[in-house]
């Protein structure tokens, strides 16, 4: 039997309740830049852990433990996939200091997916953790939505059916209709795969997923939204359908955590590394969306011809973030990179609601509503 191990709960929902102090990562493993982003999170003592997805890449090890770059290796002349399910138990021991100390909300990643036999598909994902109940308004582990004090928080799936007639759509309409911003504030929204990258590993890959959900979060008011995928950093200024827009979200990727891949380095729009539109992955996505911009810098192309105005900061190095929401009104976040201490600031910015600069919003419960 192993010891007791105790954590506190988030603050009950309410417009002046938060965590002190969010840590926001995705992309893990268990290597040694993982051993130091997780480090200096404990260091900047969280109360919640955020990971968006990509947790062990278990599925990049074979059956005997070594290490391999194949995503669905398989025994010869059999469909019997290989994923080493061992990787799932050495990242909870390493974890086990930190999240049997404070709670953890994860989405999954593509990485989950670790196709085994029987076609089957995120059964250690969806094994391996808590979600919240039928009685707590989901019954998927690919989906759902949780509170933390003042912030309902809504987790996506990028690798499962989004479209409108899919359960997931359907699911996040009611979700949307029953959040009391009065309540709960903020709304933060957290998938994988991100839409506003501009690193060209990944890029616009999940398109579709933008075409079919990016109106309705727009409309719902989200405040942030959060993905990893992109081994990298990387902060958008408030944007929606890839202009800025002061009533759209924040988008933040942290998919930085530490990984067995490579960091990612390259831009699309520096010269010559514009990927070529039919090479962009459809695999997990359902089909292929992107298109030539119609406007802007980049009209006519598939990239922009510089940094777009969208994205504010970027940066190819590890790390981790943590959000603070200070009250309904204003929240601080901060990005650490590994090579510094853990108290040096990379980047940081302070994320303001305004609400009654987006009248629409106030008016998105009762739109919703009538929608079910």
């Amino acid at each position: 039997m192993s010891n007791i191990y105790h954590f506190r709960t988030m603050p009950f929902p309410g417009p002046q309740s938060y965590p002190n102090r969010i840590a926001v990562v995705g992309d893990l493993g268990l290597t040694y830049n993982t051993t130091t982003t997780v480090c200096h999170l404990k260091k900047n003592r969280p109360d919640f852990l955020l990971l968006v997805g990509d947790v062990t890449y278990a599925n990049l090890y074979l059956t005997n433990g070594t290490g391999s770059d194949c995503y669905s290796c398989s025994f010869p002349n059999t469909p019997i996939h290989e994923t080493y399910q061992p990787r799932w138990d050495y990242w909870g021991r390493f974890m086990q200091p930190l999240v049997s100390k404070v709670p953890m909300m994860v989405v999954e990643g593509n990485h989950e997916i670790e196709k085994q036999a029987g076609n089957r598909t995120f059964v250690a994902y969806s094994s391996r953790f808590a979600f919240p109940s039928e009685e707590c308004g989901s019954s998927s582990t690919f989906y759902y939505s949780f509170n933390a004090g003042g912030i309902h928080f809504i987790m996506l799936g990028a690798y499962i059916a989004y479209n409108f007639s899919a359960d997931q759509y359907k699911w996040l309409v009611r979700d949307l209709a029953s959040v009391d911003r009065s309540v709960t504030p903020w709304l933060v929204a957290a998938w994988h795969p991100p839409w506003y990258s501009t690193y060209k590993a990944h890029y616009r890959e999940a398109e579709c997923m933008m075409v079919a959900l990016e109106d309705l979060l727009y409309s719902s008011g989200v405040d942030i939204v959060f993905n990893g995928h992109i081994h990298a950093y990387e902060r958008s200024n408030r944007v929606y359908n890839y202009a800025l827009d002061p009533c759209g979200p924040v988008y933040i990727t942290v998919g930085d955590g530490g990984n067995r891949e490579k960091i990612a380095v390259e831009h699309a729009d520096e010269s010559g590394k514009c990927p070529e539109p039919s090479t962009t992955p459809d695999d997990y996505m359902g089909g292929f969306c992107a298109a030539n911009f119609t406007s802007g810098p980049a009209a006519g192309k598939f990239c922009w011809n510089r940094q777009p105005d969208y994205s504010a900061f970027r940066e190819s190095s590890f790390g981790h973030g943590i959000l603070e929401v200070k009250n309904e009104t204003w929240a601080l976040w901060t990005w650490y990179r590994n090579q510094d201490s853990y108290t040096e600031v990379g980047d940081q910015i302070f994320i303001v609601r305004q609400p009654n600069l987006c009248p629409l919003h106030q008016k998105v419960n009762s739109h919703l509503s009538s929608a079910l």
